[in-house]
């Protein structure tokens, strides 16, 4: 099935606000939103654990950003960055309920011929996932290597964007 964007890039931020490590990717989302303008052509999407009812953000993108907590078995706070051929690995992975619904979606989207070429996970190794509203200190510590890789990966692909607050000490 193919159909014309009606976004260019969309970066979703995904993830449970009351599971500690797992908020992650919205606190992500929320630090990009405050801290940085981007082009109008960036869609930011509080995805929180909506499942199925991000299918239409994920088919109407020409490129698709993924903003959350990542298991990789790797030290907590590690950066993790993967390609979309390596997400169902990820999502086969279950690290949090919201999880299986965004694997569903994606095997969904994939399925109709509608996920985007270019997908990309980014996020970072949790260190807890427990009921927690708080980040632990070494997720918390790696925020900003997140939000950066994130820039990065929005001027790759083409995006203007400048920070909107001074950098601290400048």
């Amino acid at each position: 099935m193919s159909r014309a964007p009606n976004y260019g890039t969309v970066v979703i931020g995904v993830g449970s606000p009351l599971m500690g490590d797992d908020g992650l990717g919205l606190v992500a989302l929320e630090a990009l939103r405050a801290g940085w303008r981007l082009d109008p052509h960036v869609e930011l999407i509080d995805g929180g654990t909506w499942g199925m009812n991000l299918l239409p953000f994920i088919e109407g993108a020409e490129r698709l950003l993924f903003l959350d907590a990542v298991d990789a078995g790797l030290p907590p706070g590690s950066l993790i960055s993967m390609e979309r051929d390596e997400l169902p690995r990820f999502f086969a992975l279950k690290l949090s309920p919201h999880q299986i619904d965004l694997r569903e979606v994606l095997a969904l989207a994939e399925f109709r011929g509608t996920l985007p070429k270019h997908t990309v996970a980014l996020g970072l190794q949790p260190e807890r996932v427990e009921m927690s509203t708080r980040l632990s200190s070494a997720v918390s510590d790696a925020l900003d290597h997140l939000v950066e890789a994130a820039i990065d990966r929005l001027k790759l692909w083409g995006h203007t964007v400048q920070a909107s607050v001074p950098a601290e000490g400048s």
